[in-house]
């Protein structure tokens, strides 16, 4: 096989010809709940996922990128997918591509495809990998229901450098007649969400319109046109996850699904390396006096999220271990969460080729007013900060690739 020589290269040719080769197994997925966005994505897949199978429906998913191990991606279900069979999966399609080009996450995507069709299962719920018009996932014609969460700037090389330009991409996934829920957006993002949906005739269920959460007195309430539900907030830390939660039951509420459906939609979902709060393993004994937390946000509304987060946590001196990718807004990442922060330590994430060198990240802390230095490894940052604060808040963030090293190194 040739791999595609970009990486990251948006069409949908490529997947589109290999699938047809496979017998197109997008064709024949059970009811596929299609997500786009630029924050939320995940954490919002996986409440909808914990409220279906908490009424005992069998659930696929597909998520990029994984943490830890490549085949978190892939959810068969319920479970993922066994390494030994993701392997035979990928083989299957390489081989049927034969030596024409296509990307690593094209030729998973169609594994993943290949994979759904083949297990019974009650729903698909797909992911979007970047943008929505044009990415792998958005060859499924006629999904049950399309989602799009907040949408912000992020990817601007590949998807526009406006949030409107960003949000017609997100709103690629549209379809024909198939209700759309939308997250809170811009002015901007939203206008031109309702008017794909409106050119689609696709319904659209909006955050503020035709649904509304908010938290009141510890507790999630939300509202639509059914009623009004009083459920336990998010057990996903965090107020950004009041409202993927509401997206995740106005969907519930859209399939026709009950209070008890929604509730384990936000007391059940379980995503990693979002406001994860790490217990056990080589990192905490290392540090068993520090309480130590991981994030996998990277752009300025991840910053914009953390830093709400922190800000509603017990005061406590906080150090952050951060690691970032030189693809993103380092800047519009970190002013946020100046306020919140005793110190920044900057680590470069190890294997990763687009890594931003340790150096360059503690700069860009210096410069948005963060106290900053560099630290050899997130090892070595802890070791510092236990020696120092040894009763420091440590949250370790800045990207998925540094949130997923991690959790592999702890276990």
């Amino acid at each position: 096989m040739t791999l595609h020589p970009k990486v990251i290269d948006l069409t949908l040719g490529r997947v589109e010809r290999l699938l047809a080769i496979l017998g197109n197994p997008e064709r024949r997925l059970p009811p596929v709940i299609h997500i786009a966005g630029t924050n939320g994505k995940g954490s919002t897949q996986a409440m909808i996922r914990a409220g279906l199978e908490a009424a005992g429906d069998r659930v696929h998913a597909y998520t990029s990128p994984h943490l830890a191990r490549f085949h978190e991606r892939i959810r068969l279900a319920g479970d993922l997918i066994s390494e030994p069979a993701l392997t035979a999966l990928l083989d299957e399609c390489v081989t049927a591509n034969g030596p024409d080009e296509i990307t690593f996450f094209e030729i998973t995507t169609c594994a993943a495809f290949a994979a759904f069709a083949r297990t019974p299962a009650d729903w698909t719920l797909l992911e979007v990998g970047l943008g929505g018009r044009l990415d792998a996932t958005n060859v499924v014609a006629d999904p049950r229901l399309t989602i799009i969460t907040p949408v912000s700037l992020d990817h601007q090389a590949f998807l526009g450098d406006t949030v409107a330009a960003i949000a017609g991409e997100k709103a690629g996934i549209i379809k024909r007649g198939v209700p759309v829920i939308v997250g809170p957006q811009t002015d901007a993002g939203l206008a031109v969400i309702e008017a794909k949906a409106a050119r689609m005739g696709a319904a659209v269920l909006a955050f503020g319109q035709h649904w509304h959460v908010s938290e009141d007195r510890g507790r999630l309430i939300f509202q639509d046109e059914s009623g009004l539900l009083d459920l336990p907030l998010p057990n996903l830390p965090g107020p950004h996850q009041i409202q993927n939660a509401g997206a995740a039951i106005a969907a519930l509420r859209a399939l026709g699904r009950d209070e008890a459906a929604c509730e384990a939609a936000v007391t059940r979902a379980v995503w990693p390396a979002r406001m994860q709060r790490l217990r056990h393993g080589p990192l905490v004994d290392a540090a068993p006096s520090v309480e130590l937390w991981l994030d996998g946000g990277h752009n300025p509304a991840g910053g914009e999220a953390i830093a709400a987060t922190l800000a509603r946590m017990s005061a406590r001196e906080t150090h952050l271990i951060c690691g970032m990718l030189n693809t993103k807004d380092v800047t519009g990442y970190m002013q946020p969460l100046a306020p919140h922060v005793t110190r920044l330590h900057a680590v470069t994430i190890p294997g990763e080729k687009n890594t931003l060198p340790a150096e360059v990240t503690r700069d860009a802390a210096r410069a948005a007013g963060i106290d900053a230095a560099t630290a050899p490894s997130v090892a070595d940052a802890l070791a510092t900060i236990a020696a120092h604060a040894p009763e420091a808040r440590v949250l370790i963030c800045g990207s998925l690739y540094l949130a997923g090293t991690v959790l592999r190194e702890n276990g």
